[in-house]
């Protein structure tokens, strides 16, 4: 019985004044240590979108020894028309994975120059129809943006202006899993059967409250799923555990720092 694991950064913010080099050297350090089978980064790359900025991100992300990376752009990277800088650097903006039994889909939800985004509904038939070709017992979708409004983030106004339709087309496809960053506050839900992961920043000390510099890691062993929450230099808590079979899930609340214990099930 193999593991799949995946780890998730987000909201790297290269060349921005709140950008912390050691944290993302160490960030990198422990994912190419846990050697995983696919990282995925899930927008915001740079600061302003500036080409400099796109620059120290390539030369970080060259680091990672995992033969299989999944990046998209966030809003961050597509002000300045930066979006040109990431298909020059990154490639394509969106895309389509398949490995061992697991299908991710992963789009742009940016727009240039604003913080919201949205997926489009002209793309709905697209990801339904990458989900239903690639027949995968796991399905996972990644965007930059919330689908769900985050706890402790203050007034909302970053979800996708599309989010009530994304939803339905996503549970239309069958999707397991929801992967996004943005709000720099990692959070889980369940919401029917789709299971939405957010990730925190895991480099910039733009925090929100008792935040900290975090990624996710996300081991799939059958149909069991762990989501770990990792801090750079500072261990790690499990945040939620389900079953992509039964849907029944714990999720997991943070006493004092590394030590977690469960808070529903």
């Amino acid at each position: 019985m193999s593991t799949f694991t995946i780890a998730q950064i987000s909201d790297l913010h290269c060349g921005s004044p709140h950008f912390v080099p050691s944290l993302l050297d160490r960030a990198l350090v422990e994912i190419n240590d846990l050697q995983p089978d696919l990282v995925i980064v899930s927008g915001d790359l740079t600061g302003d979108g500036l080409r400099g900025e796109y620059e120290l991100a390539r030369k970080y992300l060259d680091r990672v020894e995992c033969e299989h990376m999944l990046v998209i752009p966030g809003n961050h990277d597509s002000r300045n028309v930066g979006y040109v800088h990431f298909e020059e650097m990154f490639g394509a903006r969106n895309h389509v994975v398949q490995r061992e039994g697991v299908t991710i889909v992963a789009v742009d939800s940016t727009e240039p120059d604003l913080d919201h985004g949205q997926i489009g509904r002209g793309r709905y038939p697209w990801i339904e129809q990458q989900f239903q070709e690639g027949r995968a017992e796991l399905r996972i979708f990644v965007l930059h943006h919330h689908l769900l409004p985050i706890p402790g983030t203050g007034r909302e106004r970053n979800i996708v202006y599309d989010a009530g339709d994304a939803i339905e087309c996503l549970q239309r496809a069958g999707v397991d899993i929801v992967l996004s960053g943005h709000k720099h506050v990692p959070y889980a839900w369940r919401l029917e059967d789709l299971f939405v992961i957010n990730a925190g920043t895991v480099s910039s000390q733009r925090l929100r409250g008792k935040t900290r510099p975090c990624y996710n890691v996300i081991e799939i062993t059958d149909h069991h799923v762990d989501v770990w929450r990792k801090y750079p230099f500072h261990g790690q808590e499990k945040i939620i555990q389900f079953s992509t079979e039964t849907r029944s899930f714990e999720k997991y609340t943070a006493r004092i720092e590394d030590e977690v214990t469960p808070s529903r099930s």
